[in-house]
């Protein structure tokens, strides 16, 4: 049930349980020869486990949360205190068996189901099916990299059918941003960082327009056999006729995992949103989803804090404050002094009631739910807000994917920030378990 969809894949192996196994025999044997009752070390063999012999092979701190939470319920007191009473999921149909032998331990071990549900990993029953919609998405698209594809000496009708793909394409691209326009209406202020962070985002969707515009024409071109055909440009031509975004693209444009349609129109309603920026002014509501660079924006938002405060902006961190009595960004009509208000995030693995205002278990079916739009608060230390008692530390990120790598900026080119969003009495290890996390862009 580990997919890419629930987390990072890592390379464990049967030698990593190997050793949890010895070191497990270890102490408990060298517990056995001391004298007096038997005490058996738990948190010294979780942290071996998490930390050291699986956590050694992982970087990411969400990873090393979710692997620490599983072993702890596997690894504990309550296992033996509470004997078969204790069950390692709700169904109850795992348990520790009050088993004197070998022997008996592996007839329970025969007797469980051959295909294990998603709870036992403390997962939604969701989680199947994104597991199996992953593992369609891949075979479809290990069928299609096996399809021979040779656009450059292709038939008439294969030319004719690129080409009015290009034109689609090359229709449906927007025109690049006037940034000297852009930047003229929105200098660059100590007062006001947005303005930075808005001509930063021009700039770079100019870089992705301008691409885009530049290969479509050279393209149209090649297949006419007015131009040689390169290799780039056969190459781009196989993935717009499968429906990928062109490597060339992709390496210069915004994190997505969507297909070249949905890619696209993603693209033309992220202009529109910078668009209507420049025309109208900053928006109410921020569409995150729609930056380049999240971060920055982020980094932005907390400048503006604390040049207003005359704090260091290094002491300025986020507060979040879920806006439950509001369905639409419409509804607001001004925004905050201080921070700013954040729509467009999904959930996976949990949903969020605006009726209680806390989590809970996702609906059947249901893979992303909307979260409610946000206020990123600003301030001075890291608090819940006003009446929480009890909140979940929940990832958000770019993509769907979660795995990301460091930048040269220092930051992933995936994970945004950590939200806290109110959660019901029920233990946060179960949230971390279900892989509860926010995004910012779903694949389709």
């Amino acid at each position: 049930m580990f997919s890419s969809t629930c987390w990072a894949a890592h390379d464990f192996t049967a030698e990593d349980l190997g050793v949890c196994r010895r070191q497990l025999r270890m102490f408990l044997d060298a517990a056995a020869d001391r004298e007096g009752d038997l005490v058996v070390p738990y948190k010294v063999l979780s942290y071996l486990g998490a930390q050291i012999n699986y956590g050694g092979r992982v970087t990411d701190d969400k990873d090393k949360r979710l692997i620490k939470t599983m072993i702890e319920r596997f690894i504990c007191p309550s296992i033996v205190e509470q004997g078969a009473a204790y069950k390692f999921s709700p169904n109850g149909v795992y348990f520790c068996p009050l088993a004197s032998t070998r022997e008996k331990f592996i007839d329970y071990i025969q007797e469980l189901p051959s295909s294990s549900d998603p709870e036992i990993f403390g997962l939604h029953e969701n989680a199947r099916i994104a597991f199996q919609k992953e593992e369609a998405i891949e075979l479809t698209q290990g069928i299609m990299k096996m399809t021979s594809s040779s656009h450059g000496s292709g038939s008439g009708a294969e030319e004719d059918e690129l080409l009015g793909e290009a034109k689609i394409l090359k229709e449906r691209t927007p025109e690049l941003f006037d940034l000297a326009h852009c930047t003229e209406k929105y200098p660059m202020i100590y007062s006001q960082s947005m303005n930075t962070v808005l001509c930063q985002e021009v700039a770079r969707y100019n870089c992705l327009l301008q691409k885009m515009h530049i290969t479509l024409a050279e393209f149209e071109k090649a297949v006419q056999g007015l131009v040689v055909m390169s290799d780039e440009l056969e190459k781009m031509g196989q993935s717009v006729s499968k429906g990928i975004v062109p490597t060339m693209w992709a390496d210069v444009g915004f994190l997505s995992l969507k297909t070249l349609p949905s890619w696209i129109r993603d693209l033309n309603d992220r202009v529109t949103f910078l668009s209507e920026w420049i025309r109208k002014g900053e928006p109410i509501a921020i569409w995150m989803s729609g930056f380049f660079f999240p971060q920055g924006f982020m980094s932005g938002v907390l400048q503006n804090y604390a040049r207003r405060h005359s704090l260091p902006i290094d002491k300025a961190v986020f507060n979040f404050q879920m806006l439950d009595v509001v369905e639409s960004a419409d509804e607001i009509l001004e925004g905050p002094d201080d921070g700013c208000f954040v729509e467009g995030i999904f959930l996976e693995g949990a949903m969020y009631n605006k009726t209680s205002r806390t989590l809970e278990a996702s609906r059947p079916k249901e893979l992303f739910t909307h979260a409610p739009i946000i206020w990123f608060v600003p301030a001075k230390d890291r608090r819940l807000p006003l009446g929480v008692t009890k909140a979940y530390d929940c990832p958000l990120y770019k993509v769907v994917s979660r795995a990301g790598t460091l930048s040269t900026t220092g930051h992933s080119t995936n994970f945004v920030i950590c939200l806290d969003i109110p959660a019901t009495k029920e233990p946060t290890e179960n949230w971390i378990c279900a892989g509860v996390a926010a995004f910012l862009s779903l694949k389709d």
